[in-house]
């Protein structure tokens, strides 16, 4: 069987769920190790990247505990580089073990990874993804008064909250060191919670209050890459149309047109399962004989003997 290079893209509410302390994180990390490993038992060549959400929101919930003129908050793109070092240093480590109890000699190494936007994207117009604490509203309208630069919104009843552009992902800038440490059997961890958000003005690039979607990153390291597949995981071993109806059906193998087909119908949720379906057709687009995968983690085993979960294929 010829290795193959594989793009493997983790939620970050795979490492956290409900105990935020970096035991419980690392303790899952471990877990979710002994599953990639099987991978790299079959000789495939891994680039794992993960979401960040859960972890940048409690991390921007301390910088907003302990500012102060003399210690001051550290801007959201820092707070995204930040937990892509924590988390891939934890992430790094667990796989470290597993491979090792193996007896596998592979090396593994985390990029903190810049991911370029466009600066005219219509997101900037339009900030929608909410993060850090929660405020009342009269709070909230003195931080937008004293930063003119942020949004705030009122949060389904639960009070106000700052809300941040979302960009498409258009480059990523360490992507040839990534393709070259894989070239070279390295295993890594990179666009962690999407990379951090930078724009390119006068050929320098600088770093943006922003998010980007963990997916879209994760299409385009992969499209960028020339990965033969995308693996994106979620909490579920397959996408179903009519979901939760008597009519649910699971999507096995499924070709382009029938998901736009799907999107169309809105089938699929806008915050959760449209953007893994979305990236999971543009790579197969982009690539020439790439497939991609949305499944579970726990789903592995079973993708890695018969193709479980669902499969995206060009038609």
């Amino acid at each position: 069987m010829m290795s193959r290079k594989i793009v493997i893209a983790l939620g970050g509410n795979a490492i956290l769920s409900k105990d935020a302390s970096a035991e419980a994180q690392q303790q899952a990390l471990r877990e979710t190790a002994e599953y990639l490993v099987k991978f790299v038992e079959k000789g495939d060549k891994l680039i794992i990247s993960h979401g960040n959400g859960p972890q940048v929101g409690n991390l921007l919930l301390q910088q907003a505990a302990a500012v102060s003129e003399k210690n001051p908050a550290l801007p959201l793109d820092t707070c995204v580089a930040m937990t892509q070092g924590s988390i891939g240093y934890w992430m790094q480590n667990a796989l470290d073990n597993a491979l090792a109890e193996k007896g596998i000699d592979k090396e593994v190494a985390t990029i903190v990874t810049q991911v370029i936007v466009d600066q005219n994207d219509d997101a900037f117009s339009n900030p929608t993804k909410p993060v850090g604490p929660f405020f009342t509203e009269e709070a909230a309208k003195a931080e937008m008064a004293a930063h003119e630069e942020m949004t705030f919104v009122e949060d389904a009843g639960r009070g106000w909250r700052r809300v941040v552009p979302s960009p498409r992902p258009t480059g990523i800038k360490e992507y040839k060191i990534i393709d070259r440490l894989t070239e070279n059997d390295v295993i890594s961890i990179s666009v962690g919670g999407g990379g951090v958000p930078v724009v390119e003005e006068n050929g320098k690039l600088h770093g943006v209050e922003a998010v980007i979607d963990k997916d879209f990153a994760s299409e385009k390291l992969a499209e960028l890459v020339n990965a033969d597949l995308l693996i994106i995981l979620t909490s579920v071993d397959n996408v179903y149309v009519n979901f939760n109806k008597p009519n649910q059906e699971k999507l096995e193998e499924v070709t382009v047109s029938q998901l736009k087909a799907y999107i169309k119908e809105d089938q699929f949720a806008k915050g959760s399962m449209l953007p893994k379906i979305e990236a999971a057709i543009e790579f197969v687009e982009a690539s020439q004989n790439g497939r991609a995968i949305v499944t579970s983690l726990e789903n592995i085993s079973q993708l890695l003997d018969n193709d479980a979960g669902t499969v995206i294929v060009k038609g």
